[in-house]
C-alpha cells in the first residue's frame, strides 16, 4: 500500500500502474483499468480516489488556443526583488491569463506562460497586472510562435511517440484544426471541471443524446485541438529533474534543430519564439548526470546554435492551467 505524509504520496507498484494506464487511456473505466492489470475495479477506483485526494494525481483538460489559432500565447520572464519571489509567484498563478508559473535556477526570475487575446490584452497584462505587482522589478516577453510539443507529448511509459511528437520530428505539418462550435466548447468545459466526468452526465449537461455527446467527444480527442491530460509528479517514476532549456539557433538550422530536439523522448514542452532564444523547451531527467549527458549529447552536436542556457525549474506552481 501506498504510504502518505500528509503533504505527499509515494506510489507502490499497483499505483504506478494505473496511473501508466490512465496516462494512455485517461477516461478509461475503473472495470477496464481492472481488466487491465488483473485487479478488483473497486481497488482502482480506492487508490485513484486517494491518490486524487492527496493532490498526487490530477487530471486536467482544454482546448489548445496554438492549434486554434486563437489569441497569443507568451512567455513571460519576470525579474522580482529579493525575498520577493514566492509571493510575486502565487500572485502570477492567481491571474486568469496564467496557464503555467515556475521558477528556476539563475537569477531572481519567475517564468510564466499567458494566454491573452491580443496586443492589448498583452499590454494590459504586462503593464497592468504583473508590472503593478509588488516586488515586480522587470518583465523580458516573448512571443510563441510555433507550438511543437506540449506536456500530453511526453509519454515515458509508451514505446511510442504520440502523433504530435511523431509529425515534429519529421518536419510534417500538423493536420488542418478542425471547426469548433459553441457545443464543442462547452463539452470541453466541462471536461476542463472534471475529465472523467461519465458519458451519461457530459450528454445531460449538454442537453444532447448520449449518441452524439460519444461522437462529439471522440472527434475532439482524434483531433490535436484537444488535451486531456493526467498530471503526476515524475518523481513518482525516477525523473528528479526538470530542466527549462532556451537555444539562440540561426535561423537557416532552425528547422533541423527543432526537429532534433522533439525526436528526444525526454522534451516534453518545445515551442519557438520570437527573440535572441529563439527555442524554448522543457525536458525530464532522471538525475543531474542524465541532463549533462543530454546537454553533450544532443545540443552539444546541434548545428547553428548560438547559445545555450539550461536551468533547473525547482518550484511549479501552476500548470497546464492549474494551481500547484
Amino acid at each position: 500500500m501506498a504510504e502518505t505524509d500528509g503533504s505527499s504520496t509515494v506510489f507502490d507498484t499497483l499505483d504506478r500502474a494505473i496511473v501508466q494506464v490512465l496516462a494512455r487511456d485517461l477516461r478509461a473505466s475503473f472495470a477496464d483499468v481492472g481488466a487491465r492489470l488483473g485487479c478488483h475495479e473497486r481497488t482502482v477506483a480506492r487508490r485513484l480516489e486517494r491518490m486524487t485526494e492527496t493532490g498526487a494525481v490530477r487530471f486536467t483538460a482544454g482546448l489548445i488556443p496554438e492549434y486554434l489559432g486563437e489569441g497569443l500565447s507568451v512567455d513571460l520572464a519576470v525579474r522580482c526583488a529579493p525575498g520577493r519571489l514566492d509571493d510575486v509567484a502565487v500572485a502570477l498563478a492567481g491571474l486568469p491569463e496564467t496557464r503555467a508559473v515556475e521558477v528556476t535556477t539563475g537569477g531572481l526570475q519567475i517564468h510564466v506562460e499567458a494566454t491573452v487575446a491580443d496586443n492589448d490584452a498583452l499590454l494590459a497584462l504586462i503593464d497592468g497586472s504583473i508590472g503593478r505587482l509588488g516586488g515586480v522589478l522587470d518583465v523580458h516577453s516573448a512571443v510563441i510562435l510555433q507550438l511543437l510539443l506540449t506536456a500530453a507529448d511526453w509519454a515515458p511509459f509508451d514505446s511510442e511517440p504520440t502523433a504530435i511528437r511523431r509529425f515534429a520530428a519529421e518536419g510534417v505539418p500538423l493536420p488542418e484544426p478542425i471547426d469548433v462550435d459553441d457545443l464543442d466548447r462547452l463539452l470541453a468545459d466541462l471536461l476542463r471541471r472534471d475529465p472523467r466526468m461519465p458519458m451519461s452526465r457530459l450528454a445531460k449537461e449538454l442537453n444532447v443524446g448520449e449518441s452524439t455527446a460519444r461522437r462529439r467527444l471522440a472527434r475532439l480527442k482524434s483531433s490535436h485541438v484537444l488535451h486531456l491530460r493526467l498530471f503526476v509528479d515524475p518523481a513518482q517514476f525516477g525523473f528528479t529533474v526538470e530542466a527549462r532549456l532556451e537555444l539562440e539557433v540561426e535561423h537557416r538550422h532552425l528547422d533541423a534543430a527543432v526537429r532534433r530536439l522533439a525526436s528526444e523522448p525526454c522534451v516534453r514542452h518545445l515551442v519557438t519564439t520570437t527573440g535572441r532564444s529563439n527555442v524554448l523547451g522543457y525536458s525530464r531527467h532522471l538525475d543531474a548526470q542524465d541532463l549533462y549527458a543530454f546537454t553533450g549529447r544532443v545540443l552539444g552536436g546541434m548545428d547553428g546554435v548560438r547559445q545555450v542556457q539550461t536551468a533547473f525549474v525547482v518550484r511549479t506552481y501552476k500548470s497546464a492551467g492549474v494551481l500547484m
